[in-house]
């Protein structure tokens, strides 16, 4: 493997660690927003803050992570998405800002009006933040961002590809919301909470499936280059999925979800795994491989010996919180 792939592989790395850290706690708004009122709505609202408190600004730290290595590594692609998808990135980072101000807004207003009011944006700003970054992604892997950028500000990332990738980032995010907020309200006292949550993620799980899968019909008409890589060099990761999103309902409907949250974890990181090999070697589909984009040798070994002091720096800034919260 030569340097700018190993580059690649690190990068996706951090791809798949927002995904699956951050993606749970976005999905957690959902469940805010259709929490409902009175007590019902409290104990989903209660369970959440308990379970993203310690941990929700620190994943956001895999997403610098990625946008850092992308444009110290490959700047001309960085450069080329960032010209051609402003708007959907644009309206990602005003989620993500959105999102994290209303997070803290709500808990320390001094009404009750106040904080609903935060809360739902929060709760919104949750779930539409992952739908625009999937859009992102299904315009880079349809082949939509021209080398030289500046592409069609519009229909970039508004086609088949990204739709059903944006729906999917959503539905994958409340899929591993639901898992993990059961998992902690078992562990810690709300058993009626519990049978709801679960039986609302087994249904998020069925529809997360569908998507993924009658997805495919689209994106082998809309994309295929990333068609053919799916169904080749991707397809067992997409078999693996289906084999630990199976389990991940079976563990739910027997209640055993301390288990279901490894499998689930699994299932998604094979879903996104499966896209980034079936995208190589191309950090823009169709327009540019990841050798072609790479910035000069000397540079990507220098961003290669920041690794270990930014691993240390991310497992800090993770763990940290979450060891200081005497709740958890």
């Amino acid at each position: 493997m030569i340097l700018a792939d190993a580059v690649a592989v690190a990068m996706f790395v951090g791809v798949i660690a927002y995904m699956l850290f951050a993606g749970a706690d976005f999905g957690s708004g959902y469940y805010v927003l259709t929490a409902g009122g009175g007590v019902r709505g409290k104990e989903t609202r209660t369970l959440v803050d308990h379970s993203i408190a310690p941990v929700w600004a620190a994943n956001n730290v895999w997403l610098i992570y990625v946008l850092l290595t992308w444009w110290t590594a490959f700047p001309t692609a960085f450069a080329a998405a960032m010209t051609t998808l402003f708007i959907p990135l644009m309206l990602a980072l005003t989620g993500i800002v959105l999102r994290g101000a209303n997070f803290a807004f709500r808990r320390y207003t001094a009404t009750f009006e106040n904080a609903r009011f935060f809360g739902a944006i929060f709760a919104a700003s949750s779930v539409i933040t992952p739908f625009f970054l999937g859009t992102v992604a299904g315009a880079i892997a349809s082949g939509r961002v021209p080398a030289g950028g500046y592409g069609d500000p519009i229909g970039s990332w508004i086609n088949p590809t990204s739709l059903v990738v944006g729906c999917l980032a959503v539905t994958t995010c409340i899929f591993l919301a639901g898992v993990f907020l059961t998992a902690d309200g078992a562990r810690t006292g709300y058993p009626e909470l519990v049978e709801r949550l679960r039986k609302r993620t087994l249904v998020i799980a069925v529809v997360a499936g569908v998507i993924l899968f009658a997805g495919l019909c689209p994106i082998l008409h809309d994309a295929p280059s990333l068609s053919r890589g799916l169904l080749g060099a991707g397809m067992p990761l997409l078999v693996l999925a289906a084999a630990a999103g199976t389990t991940t309902l079976v563990l739910l409907y027997r209640g055993m979800y301390s288990i279901a949250r490894a499998f689930a974890v699994a299932a998604v990181g094979a879903v996104v795994a499966g896209w980034g090999v079936g995208q190589y070697p191309w950090i823009l589909v169709d327009q540019l491989t990841i050798t072609q984009a790479a910035t000069a040798d000397a540079t990507l070994g220098h961003t290669g010996r920041r690794r270990s002091a930014q691993r240390c720096y991310r497992a800090t800034a993770v763990w940290l919180p979450a060891a200081a919260d005497p709740n958890r």
